[in-house]
C-alpha cells in the first residue's frame, strides 16, 4: 500500500512539472510566432495580422452605407489634442473624381493606401482612357497590403498596415461600396462600420440596412449612419467633429461616373437636427 502512494505521489510530482514544462513551450512558441510575420502558428493564425486589426479598432468610427440613389460616408474626427485643428484631420480622401476613401486606424497607413489608390487610378486611366472601377483599385491596394515579408518583394514592409478602407464610387456597374482590411481582405458591402465603434455599428447597420441598396434613400440613409455614430461616440456629436461626404450617379460624356459631395459645417449642423 505504501508502494502505491509512493508511486502515486511521484506520478503527481511528474505530471504536475510535464503540464508546466508544456505551458512554458506553448509560451515561448507563441512567442517565436509572434516575431514572425509571416509565419502561420500551429493554428494556423498570423498574429501581426490580428493585432493590426486591433490597431484599426483604435481609430475613430467611419460608416458606409449604399442607398438607392448613391453612397453616403459618415466619419468621426476627433483631436487628441485641443491644440490639434480639426480641418487637419481629415479622416475622408478624394480618390479620383468619380472614388472616395474613408479610413480607420493608423493615419499614416491610409495616407500610404491613398496614395497608393492615387497613382492606379491615374495609371489606368492613362493606360486605358477610361476610370478605373471601384473593386479594381481596391484589388491594386489589397496587393500593398501583403508586401510585408515577401522576400521578392522591392518593397518588403516590416509589419501588415495598422488600417481598414472604405472605398466607395461610382463605375459602369453602378455605385459600389467596398471594405479593405489589413489582411488584405477586400469585399463589396451594401453597408459597413469600420473603427472603434466598428462592432456596435455594424449591429445597428444590421438591423436597418436590410436591402438598403433597393428601398433606402440617401437621406434615410445619412439619417441611420448620424444616429448610429451619435449613439457610439465618446464626445457629443457637432457639426465640427463629424465629416459626411455624399456620392451620388451622373452621366459625363456619355460615361456613368460620381459626383462627390462634401457637406460644410452648415449643412452637417441641419443634418444633426431631430436625431435620436
Amino acid at each position: 500500500m505504501t508502494d502505491f502512494w509512493k508511486f502515486f505521489g511521484n506520478f503527481f510530482v511528474f505530471y504536475f512539472f510535464f503540464q508546466i514544462l508544456r505551458q512554458i513551450k506553448m509560451f515561448l512558441t507563441r512567442s517565436e510566432y509572434d516575431r514572425g510575420v509571416n509565419t502561420f502558428s500551429p493554428e494556423g493564425r498570423l498574429f501581426q495580422v490580428e493585432y493590426a486589426m486591433e490597431a484599426v479598432k483604435l481609430g475613430t468610427t467611419t460608416i458606409g452605407i449604399q442607398s438607392k440613389e448613391g453612397i453616403v460616408l459618415v466619419a468621426e474626427r476627433r483631436a487628441v489634442s485641443r491644440l490639434l485643428s480639426l480641418d487637419s484631420m481629415k479622416k475622408i480622401s478624394k480618390i479620383d473624381k468619380h472614388i472616395v476613401a474613408a479610413s480607420a486606424g493608423l493615419i499614416a497607413d491610409a495616407r500610404t493606401w491613398v496614395d497608393r489608390a492615387r497613382t492606379e487610378s491615374q495609371d489606368y486611366f492613362f493606360t486605358y482612357g477610361q476610370r478605373i472601377g471601384i473593386g479594381h483599385v481596391t484589388m491594386k491596394v489589397s496587393e500593398i497590403a501583403l508586401h510585408f515579408g515577401d522576400d521578392e518583394s522591392t518593397i518588403r514592409l516590416g509589419r501588415p498596415f495598422g488600417v481598414a478602407m472604405l472605398f466607395a464610387g461610382v463605375d459602369h456597374t453602378g455605385t459600389a461600396l467596398y471594405h479593405l482590411d489589413p489582411s488584405g481582405t477586400y469585399i463589396r458591402c451594401i453597408a459597413k462600420a469600420i473603427g472603434a465603434g466598428g462592432d456596435g455599428a455594424e449591429q445597428a447597420l444590421i438591423e436597418h440596412c436590410k436591402e438598403c441598396d433597393k428601398k433606402m434613400t440617401l437621406a434615410q440613409a445619412q439619417k441611420v449612419a448620424l444616429t448610429t455614430l451619435k449613439q457610439l461616440m465618446e464626445e457629443k456629436i457637432s457639426n465640427k467633429n463629424v465629416e459626411i461626404v455624399i456620392i451620388k450617379p451622373e452621366m459625363e460624356d456619355g460615361e456613368m461616373t460620381g459626383k462627390i459631395t462634401w457637406l460644410n459645417e452648415e449643412e452637417i449642423g441641419q443634418a444633426l437636427i431631430g436625431l435620436e
